[in-house]
């Protein structure tokens, strides 16, 4: 609900402060008094597109807050949680505008852009009146006012989540079919890629072994020489031959020399046991260095050819294995295609045929549903003096959407046997206004938005008891909610429970535009007014009395 708005050099108003109450809010005053500038203002804090110059003429910037009591199932709660802003008890408004156009929007003192603002506008304010695009004229929006008549908000909702099932599925068959394609338009490649891998069969590593193998049997030649005098520089006639010949001798007078010998034997005896691992190892190496000279030539051949292979297909020979995984996997989907592709195929059949049945379910629901909103606005509009209109809601067959398989708009007849129409083409100003006012009460039965409903003269063109049944619908409409209504009417302001005039005040230097609240007494005063015009007499003020009683 709005609690009040705060207007600063916005137009004609220098500084205004309103402080609105759940129910029946009337504005009334002459024209051109400034009814409109509070609607303009609203609208701007709310993010609204509207008239371009706002500022105040001498003033640097206008400003505008509008605050809103917020209860916890309010759905501005879930814009704002999206935006990351903290939702509280209270939520206030505030945009400014720089002279030189720049605006800039605060909510609950966060920045936020204009988007934001919509948004929430959404879900705080709805604005009706007869030129209104963006409500109950807007046939974008009357498959949605027909669900929340209907009730259908879960069911639709539900069938959102089998329509993003189904394009998921169509997704993954597109997908696959581009797979397929792609894949036999290579197949002869992936054959001859594949087989010539499968037959080299090249491992992890490889390439560096048969590397390290192709250089050591280069240099195999060379290599033996040396370690082969290296051997014999071991063996029996070298150092083996001089260390058993130490060994013998000092163990022939060892012990003659009263222990001083057994040290150095013992030193002897030890390097002889590293002497004999030294020559195991160089043996070793000299055999693994004994090879065919064709073991050379097989290293080589299978070397380069894993190196060719490699730059064929442009990645790295540890990687050649890998990369025939990956083609083997597309030849795969060639092979198997046909039989993944059936699959999908029902895959996607199996989700249209849910999303289907679900879209036909809701568009019974909505038939239903049509033919109840078109008897409730029968019941409205009659006390409306608008008896013999006819108000019909179509459903057209719309192509597969999110919302179903329904295009539903709104149609009006003014007169029986007249063909019927969109509302905004059909109806006059006075007719439209009541076709807006019934539509919105059947609607709002139904509903539970929280919105404040605004009415920007939608009781213009009727008076007398057409009035009077325009004011009762907007009292019981205000009875569970809240509704501003900008008004000429004295029938509709008389049943306000809040009443505020907007006056123009002139100076030879300025215009401005104030809002005063009226208590009893002075809305005596302002609906006879509203009756006799400026010429204020005791039988209207008996008149306004009556009204207002």
């Amino acid at each position: 609900m709005l609690r009040g708005l705060d207007i600063r050099d916005m137009l004609i108003i220098d500084r205004l402060e309103l402080e609105f109450q759940p129910g029946l809010n009337a504005l009334t005053g002459e024209t051109g008094a400034g009814k409109s500038i509070l609607l303009d203002s609203l609208g701007f804090v709310l993010g609204w597109r509207g008239r371009a110059e706002l500022v105040r003429s001498g003033a640097e910037q206008g400003e505008v807050t509008a605050w809103f009591d917020l209860p916890v199932d309010h759905p501005a709660r879930a814009v704002l949680d999206e935006a990351g802003i903290g939702a509280e008890d209270e939520l206030i408004l505030r945009r400014v505008n720089a002279k030189d156009g720049r605006k800039t929007a605060w909510v609950n003192d966060r920045r936020v852009s204009g988007e934001v603002l919509r948004r929430l506008s959404d879900v705080l304010v709805e604005l009706h009146g007869q030129h209104d695009d963006r409500g109950l004229l807007n046939p974008r929006g009357h498959r949605q006012l027909l669900d929340e008549f209907a009730g259908l908000t879960e069911d639709v909702e539900a069938l959102r989540g089998l329509w993003r099932s189904l394009a998921a599925e169509r997704l993954k068959l597109e997908a696959l079919n581009a797979n397929i394609a792609a894949a036999r338009e290579e197949e002869d490649f992936l054959r001859h890629a594949v087989a010539e891998l499968e037959t080299l069969e090249p491992q992890p590593g490889e390439e560096a072994t048969l590397d390290a193998q192709r250089r050591l049997m280069q240099a195999a030649e060379k290599i033996r020489e040396d370690i082969t005098r290296a051997a014999e520089a071991l063996g029996l006639q070298g150092a083996e031959g001089m260390l058993s010949d130490a060994s013998r001798w000092l163990g022939s007078v060892a012990d003659k020399a009263e222990g001083q010998l057994d040290d150095p034997m013992a030193a002897i005896e030890r390097a002889m046991v590293e002497l004999d691992a030294a020559q195991s190892g160089v043996v070793a190496s000299l055999d693994a260095l004994a090879f065919n000279p064709s073991d050379l030539e097989d290293t080589e051949e299978r070397l380069f050819a894993i190196r060719a292979l490699a730059r064929k297909h442009n990645v790295l020979a540890d990687d050649l294995g890998e990369f025939a995984a990956e083609l083997r996997s597309k030849l795969a989907v060639v092979d198997g295609g046909s039989a993944e592709l059936s699959a999908q195929e029902r895959r996607v059949e199996a989700a249209r045929i849910a999303y289907v049945q679900a879209a036909e379910a809701v568009r019974q629901k909505r038939t239903a549903a049509a033919k109840k909103l078109d008897q409730a606005m029968t019941m409205e509009l009659a006390p409306l003096k608008m008896e013999r209109a006819v108000f019909a809601t179509k459903l057209d067959t719309s192509d597969e959407g999110p919302e179903g398989i329904d295009d539903v708009h709104f149609a009006v007849a003014t007169n029986p046997g007249a063909p019927a129409g969109p509302l905004n083409k059909i109806a006059s100003g006075g007719e439209l206004s009541r076709f807006l006012l019934a539509l919105k009460v059947c609607l709002t039965k139904s509903s539970k938005s929280g919105l404040t409903m605004i009415f920007d003269e939608i009781d213009r063109g009727v008076g007398g008891a057409t009035a009077d049944a325009v004011g009762r619908r907007l009292a019981e409409l205000a009875e569970t909610g809240q509704i501003l209504v900008v008004t000429h009417s004295p029938q509709v302001a008389a049943l306000a429970g809040h009443h505020w005039l907007v006056e123009k005040t002139q100076s030879t230097s300025e215009t401005l535009s104030s809002v005063i609240p009226l208590d009893a007494s002075d809305r005596i005063d302002e609906i006879a007014r509203m009756l006799s015009g400026d010429k204020v007499t005791e039988a209207a003020k008996e008149a306004a009395k009556a009204l207002m009683e």
